[in-house]
């Protein structure tokens, strides 16, 4: 589900060849030629065989941390959304109520000189508050009211499926709260850590004086104090991947045994959720924080939600507190080099206000219905390979072997958007009240957020918008999902030939439903429900294969001194490698026996897997690519590439490896799990 996980997508009909007129054109491959750099072998490098030239060609959008097929992607989209906004915001009261929001939301950004004028004035209110705390009890109850303000605090909430009661939406809360991207950014020695952490206390204490505060390095110097403590008692990643580990059901009084020093009562009240049970993700973080919230200095507390409320608004106040949260946040940890338009901050805003409002007119605009039966009818032929697949697994008993084809057989597939939409009837947007906006939008996300808990869950919820450049996987509902900005031209290509589109987005779709049966969705069964399905035998046989791509991934090395960690990507990884397997396996079902022409000099087999490696066509900085691989579940492009078709057999066959070359394993080494 994360941004860099962008990928082409893939026409369903078969690219017929030419017939004997010679006025037929040539089929067309999809692969771009260009792109490729062919000093390099495909045995040795797939993905720079495939990437190579356009890795070394291609500058890096100023704008952005990364460069590939995902920006481009998303570019698009964004240029899309930007039409329909530039409308809604021209009609204003003449549209409908729907649209004058959305041009209103979006004309209230547009609105510079007002925003200049106003400064930090509209966060007074916010200030107001935080100053008004006066105890641990008063401060557990700004973390209550901050979950509708949109403001991170150390103790998050999000309302999902309930992981052992599917049926039912529940609260989960989970720590949060940190001004870097996680607990290694505090805690590493290595010396880019250190800066990093110095260039934290700067940027903190600029935010502190442009709000007008005195003594901002001393304070800020606290307050990087205050979140190392946090940080510390904070799970890894690794650690919050474990979904047995990470569910512990608990109402008030429990939880008030857990952590008697924190204000369960005047937290929860604050929230504005309904009386019920909750899911306390992490335990002993949560004792621990009670602790932070007794001792810690009451003005550094202050201090610390000041700067998270100036963080969480900065990109809509005046132009010193944007420029200063993109140079830390984006120039100084990521490397980019430039601030991105305003009209695309514009959109961006709008989308994340009322991404729904904004889907149903992009929609009707850019999906039509043809390009959801054919994507319809490509899923279910990714289904009826993987569940052929699970008969072939020698590995596994009839057992567990009948519960995963009960599972697979229960996969929910949604492809565009919603059957039914948001109403933001109630959201009052004004054109010139941006920050005041941005605040009633996220106290009307919260409210509707906070009103699912403990009630069914809605089977057609969607938790992307449909302009969204991506794909999931949700275990608790079993379902895969691709919205509709997924699944456009170019990558939606009706010209291409097959076998480069099974390679692209057939294993995307592979990767989707393989989430179901990765290490952390095997644990959950058709329903959605957390249950134990595997015999113990079949449950070892697992783990040991998931451990040989533990060690493979963990082997890869991102940057100088810091590797992959193949125990947080394993999830990724299996989705990855059982995705392209299903996907090739699919791709030689569609053609029936018969064999696929030579393109561009490259068989059908070779193309599948030059599409693979194409479709991972992303660069990075060297900011991002640190971020990425500290926190993200997902493997940088050239290993989720690479480390995959080093463990496939056909891969081998396709393009004659032998020993020596350096993508060769020997056998015994491969990984297959599904």
């Amino acid at each position: 589900m994360n941004l860099h996980k962008f990928l082409p997508a893939l026409a369903l009909a078969a690219c017929a060849t030419a017939a004997a007129d010679d006025a037929a054109p040539p089929p067309v491959s999809g692969i771009d030629l260009s792109a490729m750099d062919r000093s390099v072998r495909p045995q040795d490098d797939l993905f720079r065989f495939v990437n190579g030239t356009w890795l070394e060609n291609t500058p890096f959008p100023a704008e952005y941390a990364s460069a590939g097929i995902g920006i481009m992607l998303f570019e698009k989209a964004q240029e899309d959304v930007q039409k329909i906004l530039l409308e809604a915001a021209a009609a204003g009261a003449d549209g409908t109520p729907a649209m004058q929001r959305l041009g209103d939301m979006y004309a209230s950004f547009m609105d510079e000189a007002r925003v200049e004028a106003l400064g930090v004035k509209p966060l007074a209110p916010i200030f107001a508050e935080i100053s008004a705390i006066d105890g641990p009890a008063a401060l557990a109850r700004f973390f209550g009211r901050a979950q509708g303000l949109g403001i991170s605090v150390p103790l998050g909430i999000y309302v999902f499926p309930d992981a052992r009661n599917s049926t039912h939406n529940v609260a989960y809360l989970s720590q949060s709260g940190l001004g870097m991207p996680n607990r290694d950014y505090y805690l590493r020695e290595e010396d880019e850590y250190v800066g990093f952490r110095g260039k934290y206390v700067l940027y903190l204490a600029k935010l502190l004086e442009l709000a007008g505060e005195a003594d901002g390095a001393a304070r800020a110097a606290k307050i990087l104090e205050l979140e190392t403590g946090i940080a510390t008692d904070q799970w890894t990643p690794v650690q919050n991947r474990d979904p047995i580990a990470t569910y512990n059901r608990h109402g008030l009084e429990s939880a008030a045994a857990l952590a008697p020093a924190f204000d369960w009562k005047g937290f929860h009240a604050a929230t504005g959720l309904p009386a019920g049970d909750f899911i306390l993700r992490q335990p002993g973080y949560a004792t621990a924080l009670g602790g932070h919230l007794h001792d810690a200095d009451l003005a550094v507390w202050r201090d610390y939600l000041k700067v998270r409320a100036i963080g969480a608004y900065a990109r809509v106040l005046s132009s010193d507190f944007v420029e200063a949260s993109f140079d830390f946040n984006s120039r100084t940890l990521r490397g980019t080099e430039q601030l991105r338009p305003r009209w695309k901050r514009a959109v961006q805003e709008t989308d994340s206000a009322m991404g729904e409002a904004i889907g149903a007119e992009y929609v009707a605009r850019h999906f039509p219905p043809q390009a959801k039966q054919r994507m319809d009818e490509l899923v279910q032929n990714l289904l009826q390979a993987f569940d052929r697949g699970i008969d072939s697994l020698e590995w596994m008993s009839p057992a567990t072997r009948a519960e995963a084809h009960a599972k697979l057989r229960k996969i929910n597939v949604k492809i565009g958007y919603p059957d039914q939409w948001r109403d933001y009837t109630g959201l009052v947007i004004r054109r010139d009240d941006l920050a005041g906006n941005v605040m009633r939008a996220n106290q009307f996300e919260w409210n509707w957020q906070a009103a699912r808990a403990g009630q069914p869950k809605d089977p057609t919820e969607w938790f992307m918008t449909p302009q969204t450049v991506n794909a999931y996987y949700l275990p608790t509902n079993n379902e895969i999902v691709f919205p509709a900005a997924f699944l456009q031209p170019p990558l939606f290509n009706m010209a291409a030939d097959d076998a480069v589109n099974y390679g692209a987005i057939g294993a995307v779709i592979g990767h989707e439903i393989s989430h179901g049966f990765d290490d952390k969705g095997r644990q959950y069964d058709g329903d959605g429900n957390l249950r134990d399905w595997w015999t113990a035998e079949d449950n070892d046989k697992f783990m040991q294969r998931a451990a040989g791509l533990v060690k493979q991934y963990s082997a890869f090395e991102a940057l100088p001194g810091l590797n992959v960690n193949g125990e947080l990507t394993l999830g990724e990884n299996i989705g990855d490698l059982s995705g392209a397997a299903v996907a090739y396996a699919a791709y030689v079902a569609s053609l029936d026996g018969s064999e696929p022409p030579v393109i561009d000099g490259f068989t059908g087999p070779q193309r599948f897997f030059l599409g693979y490696a194409q479709a991972w066509r992303t660069k990075w900085r060297e900011g991002l690519m640190r971020e990425v691989v500290l926190t993200d579940p997902h493997s940088p492009s050239e290993f989720r590439a690479n480390g995959v078709v080093a463990n496939m057999d056909e891969f081998y066959a396709a393009f004659g490896l032998r020993e020596g070359d350096r993508l060769w394993r020997p056998a015994a080494e491969r990984v297959k799990i599904w």
